[in-house]
């Protein structure tokens, strides 16, 4: 039916309307995050998600600037998460999208594929750091090929090209290789051969070769014992007499949408002659004490084709010392050039029965025990239990032999240390550290490093293969903790490319931090550096890019302010602000100290439980920390307001706080005082009766920012150090805040009249009570006089706002 003059007025005008929704909703916006949603809301965006790649869509991906940012910067930073993914043979996109403030532009990703091939690029090690320098590079391949469009005058043209290409919904095929075969494979029978009801699970790989040997008009290979027809109604198979045909064509459309068939003409013999790689797998043979997940081996191994190449399963002999159940090898294609050792001889005979193995050469061994000598040799006649082929390969790759097949060691080693809390397996006993390997790696004054059985498969690796390729699954301790500092300066190898994943991903690790998944080039004897990675979740799914930096002991935050000398008395050893600890570190106390900051372990793992400043020493945890005096006030605030402004993940578990690489300003220093100062964590108190070796104890608080008349203290503060202190201070607003409503609060405490019990618990006896005592004594009597934490709440959450991006623009984390 023909619409009236009025209607289609009426229509053109709506449309116009709800176009010209995305400019004013850009006006309105005030982050990035505003900018993404309010493209996403233009165009009707229904299944996306947001991560590494600003907003991710099956058609088009979107890098989003919340700042106007040039459109060849924008692709450039796309085109390196487009060359990771094609590398990693992940599905692409048909077209990719800029979007900032003002404008936006399109590009057809094909347009771009022949740059992503070209050497001569110099590509960043991650897409954060793409700029200017990668714009000028790639500008002569792209810059005719994008489409750039001003919101304010074509925001109506912009949202129909990016609406039109999304209904096309062209995908840029990943290509079958000898590579991926095995992957794909296990993704084939779950999208298509499940909707078979297949019987015998042998007749899977038939199927899916005359599948994939297929163009969805004609066989390419008519000698399959499969066969496969292509009808109106759907595709039908053909084996040994019987018909398969798919309970629901969803699963074989999404599959042949992500992958190209038939493989390229050059792979087909080949990819035919590993059928027998594609036997069934049972999962639960590979839930040994290691187990490594199945779809986080899937990452490992898109990992090592991108960073070694199409077809490093050809190319290098693999050699898996730590192998339990064979997990690391169970997507292998190529398993003629595959050695699996393990400590037990149970899982050789597991391995050995599993067809999945068939092909590889599998051996019982103890990597950090056998053949190595008194004298820090290997002599492989100790025990003649490596293979001959193996030995060979070993000895021609160190003597450089023209044609001898690189080696490459693929392992996930137990990464227990002796006493220690976090053990694969749960593997955590006094004394599992004592092997052969440990002798060596103490001789060579290797410190903390020698008890971890992870570091010493390294040691042994770096000295027997010193030109191998490695990769591994491990904790991030030997990137950039502390205590492994003696190992990095023995342990040079170069960083090529790699991934973390959350540990929950890993049976029997408890807690939330990262395994990293790193891939190294020992024959490059480099000092560990920056280490970027791809950051993934438990599921495998990515969601970010992460940096961890390897840094001397020297730069690391705890090294920051010099310990001021303890020569006093004793002092009194607290666990909490006026709690005596019950397993006390007997210290002396230091002359003209105001108090105790208490910085546990570096990381930030351990900031969140292991920072506090007390009016005594504290001596909980590992207690380490140092005597607060005037001197050293400023940067102990900014020390405790660091630590604990960072809001622990299971990605950052692991960073080291670093010192300062940009100049503090005063403000700043300032800032960090008050949020201190007013945290729930400044636990310094003033207290009587404090009962320890048989006599009574006192604190006295040096903490109290304000004037017995600013809150109406009914006695004298024993101290007015810092009510001095900050009266010569310009605060900015943010901290004044914070400062206004802390005294509101203080004043509250010291007009109300608390019961005995209260008074007892917290004991409150003195003016001079601390903001730990104010608070909690405050909320005990709230049900009798409530006070109102609210606006201290807000003013302080502004201040933590303000200050919590500092944290790495000023290099305390690197980002």
């Amino acid at each position: 039916m023909r619409r009236s003059v009025y209607e289609s007025v009426w229509l053109s005008r709506f449309s116009s309307i709800c176009f010209m929704s995305l400019i004013s909703d850009l006006a309105r916006a005030r982050t990035e995050e505003d900018v993404k949603d309010a493209y996403i809301k233009a165009l009707g965006l229904k299944s996306y998600f947001k991560g590494l790649v600003d907003i991710q869509t099956e058609e088009v991906w979107f890098e989003a600037k919340d700042a106007p940012t040039p459109s060849i910067v924008m692709f450039g930073q796309l085109l390196f998460y487009i060359r990771a993914a094609r590398k990693r043979g992940e599905a692409i996109p048909a077209f990719l999208a800029v979007i900032d403030r003002d404008k936006a532009a399109i590009m057809p990703t094909e347009k771009a594929l022949p740059l992503l091939d070209d050497k001569a690029i110099l590509w960043p090690k991650s897409g954060s750091q793409a700029g200017k320098e990668l714009a000028a590079q790639i500008a002569p391949y792209v810059q005719a090929h994008i489409v750039e469009y001003t919101i304010a005058h074509d925001e109506a043209a912009f949202i129909s090209a990016l609406k039109e290409a999304i209904r096309e919904r062209r995908i840029i095929r990943t290509p079958i290789t000898p590579d991926n075969l095995r992957q794909v494979f296990d993704r084939w029978k779950v999208l298509i051969g499940d909707e078979m009801g297949v019987q015998r699970e042998a007749d899977y790989a038939v199927l899916f070769f005359a599948d994939i040997m297929h163009d969805g008009e004609r066989e390419m290979i008519n000698t399959l014992e499969a066969r496969l027809f292509v009808t109106a109604d759907g595709p039908k198979f053909f084996l040994r007499g019987q018909t398969y045909e798919l309970a629901s064509q969803r699963g074989y459309k999404n599959f042949w949408a992500i992958y190209h068939r038939p493989p390229e003409s050059k792979h087909r013999h080949y990819l035919l002659e590993r059928r027998d790689s594609l036997l069934p797998v049972d999962e639960q043979k590979f839930k040994g004490a290691f187990y490594t997940p199945l779809h986080i081996v899937d990452k490992a191994y898109d990992q090592l084709r991108a960073t070694l190449g199409e077809d490093w399963q050809n190319r290098f002999l693999v050699w898996d010392m730590c192998a339990g159940v064979g997990n690391l090898e169970a997507k292998h294609s190529n398993l003629r050039n595959v050695f699996m050792s393990t400590l037990d001889q149970a899982d050789v005979t597991i391995m050995r029965s599993n067809p999945a193995f068939a092909g590889a050469e599998i051996f019982q061994y103890d990597y950090l025990n056998d053949d190595v000598t008194d004298f820090g040799g290997i002599d492989y006649t100790l025990s003649n239990k490596l293979p001959m082929a193996l030995r060979k390969a070993i000895s021609d790759a160190k003597e450089g032999k023209k044609g001898a097949k690189p080696v490459l060691v693929l392992i996930n080693p137990p990464y227990a240390e002796s006493g220690s809390g976090t053990a694969k397996g749960d593997e955590n006993k006094i004394g599992v550290e004592k092997t052969r390997i440990n002798l060596w790696m103490r001789e060579l004054d290797l410190g903390y490093a020698s008890k971890e059985l992870f570091t010493q498969f390294l040691v042994r690796i770096r000295h027997e293969l010193p030109s191998a390729k490695l990769a591994l699954f491990s904790t991030l301790k030997y990137v950039n903790a502390p205590n492994f500092e003696p190992f990095r300066r023995f342990w040079l190898a170069k960083y090529l490319e790699g991934f973390v994943v959350h540990s929950r991903a890993f049976d029997g690790l408890n807690g939330d931090f990262p395994i990293g998944f790193l891939i190294w080039d020992q024959s490059c004897n480099e000092p560990i550096s920056d280490v970027m990675t791809v950051a993934l979740d438990h599921n495998g799914s990515l969601v970010g890019e992460k940096a961890y930096a390897a840094r001397p002991k020297t730069t690391m935050l705890n090294a920051w302010i010099p310990a001021p000398k303890a020569s006093g008395d004793l002092a009194l050893p607290l666990s909490n602000a006026i709690t005596v600890s019950r397993n006390p570190r007997k210290k002396n106390s230091c002359e003209g100290a105001i108090g105790h900051l208490f910085a546990g372990n570096n990381d930030v793992q351990n900031a969140g439980t292991g920072t506090c400043i007390t009016s005594s020493i504290y001596t909980g945890r590992n207690g380490g920390g140092v005597f607060i005096t005037p001197e050293n006030l400023p940067n102990v605030g900014v020390v405790f307001s660091v630590r604990r402004l960072t809001k622990p993940t299971w990605l950052n578990d692991r960073d080291q706080f670093l010192q300062p690489s940009q100049p503090l300003t005063d403000e700043f220093k300032a800032d960090c005082l008050i949020w201190m100062l007013f945290s729930g964590h400044n636990l310094t108190a003033g207290a009587d009766g404090i009962h320890w070796i048989g006599r009574d104890w006192s604190l006295t608080n040096h903490f109290v920012p304000f004037t017995e008349a600013e809150v109406g203290a009914v006695g004298r503060f024993e101290s007015d150090f810092m009510s001095q202190y900050v009266a010569g201070i310009t605060f900015s607003s943010e901290a004044q805040a914070v400062l206004n409503e802390g005294r509101r609060i203080w004043s509250r405490f010291h007009a109300t009249k608390f019961p005995r019990k209260i008074q007892d618990e917290y004991k409150l006896g003195r003016p001079d009570a601390g903001w730990y005592q104010i608070r909690r004594a405050l909320d005990a009597y709230s049900d009798t006089e409530w006070t109102d934490f609210g606006p201290y709440k807000v003013a302080y959450t502004e201040l933590s706002a303000k200050l919590r991006p500092l944290v790495f623009s000023l290099g305390f984390l690197p980002n």
